[in-house]
Formats: C-alpha cells, structure tokens, sequence
C-alpha cells in the first residue's frame, strides 16, 4: 500500500469538487431555489438513479423526509429507487427501462420536481422518467456526469459535474445532494 497513493486520490477528488464550485455554483443555488419554492407550493420532489446513483436519490429523499441540519417539519420527498414489488412487477411486465417512467406517470403532477441522477447522463430509464415527468408537467433536474449525455438537453437544470472518472462525478454528486439539502432547510426556515 501506499501513502503517496491515498494522497494522489485526496487531490484528484479535491480538484473535481473545485471544477464542480467554478462551474455549477449558481445553477446548484437556483435549483435549490426551485427546490424550496415547489415544497413550498405543496408540491414533491421525486428523486431516481441506478446503482450509487440510487443511493444518492434515497440519501437526498431521507434527508428532505427527516431532517439534514434543522429541525422542521417533513418535506415530501420520494425516492422511485427503494419499493422492491413496484421495481421488480414494472421491470417484469414493462421491462427495466421503464421502471421509474411508470411510479413518475403514477405520482407525479404539475408543479411537482423530478430529479434524475446518472453519472453518465445516459440511463435509459432515467431519461424514460425525465419525458414522463416533462408529459405531466413537472420540472426537470438533472445530477448528470461526463458530458450530460442523452438527458442534459432535456431537463429543465442541469447539475452537470464534467469529471471523467465515475468515483469523482459520484462524490461531488454526494456534496451536491448535501448542498441542496442545507440550502433548502434554510430557505424554508428562513435561515439566510
């Protein structure tokens, strides 16, 4: 093992968290904005993603539920990643590209938020959601990596962390989720 090793892995991680505040400061702020003003509206945050992204969607749906920093009241927020029978009879019948499309058709409404996570912006069934969430009238957020692939042009903001390497775009979207999460606490408890 080495140490030189562990500190190269420090520093790359670090630099991609630097391009990450020089590039998405204030679309992260913005979309946190959006964010607020939805639950505020009454409104939900629907969150979705595959495999780590997955659990960046539970992480962010478990902070906004419970609590990040603050004591305050639940806010509404689903991850389309956890029901078991719901992912397994949709991926069954309709196939796994659809898995997210149908909960989105079965949840979602006008006004309500729809997060996609994909770190390659390229998630059949994420993008698959993304129409569906755009079809009922919901505003698009997109946690994207690389080049945004086939989902930037669609959504509505696009949270892209341009790192090549996915361990880096995974944990800037981990610091994202975090900043979202503490940026709407304090705008719904009037925190400046």
């Amino acid at each position: 093992m080495s140490v030189a090793l562990v500190r190269q892995h420090f520093a790359s991680h670090v630099q991609a968290a630097e391009r990450a505040v020089a590039e998405l400061a204030e679309r992260i702020d913005g979309c946190a904005q959006l964010l607020a003003a939805a639950l505020r509206g009454g409104n939900k945050i629907l969150v979705m993603g595959n495999g780590g992204s997955a659990a960046d969607a539970q992480h962010l749906a478990a902070e906004l539920v419970g609590r990040f920093l603050r004591e305050r009241k639940a806010l509404p927020a689903i991850a389309l990643t956890t029901d078991s029978s719901i992912l397994t009879a949709v991926g069954n019948d309709y196939g796994f590209d659809r898995v997210f499309e149908r909960q989105v058709q079965a949840l979602a409404g006008p006004g309500d938020v729809v997060i996609g996570i994909s770190t390659s912006g390229n998630s059949p069934n994420v993008l698959l959601a993304l129409q569906a969430a755009k079809a009922a009238g919901c505003t698009t957020v997109g946690l994207l990596g690389r080049d945004g692939g086939k989902i930037a042009p669609l959504v509505d903001v696009n949270l892209l962390v341009t790192a090549a390497q996915t361990p880096h775009i995974q944990e800037v979207h981990a610091i994202i989720v975090h900043i979202l999460c503490d940026l709407v606490e304090q705008a719904l408890c009037g925190v400046s």
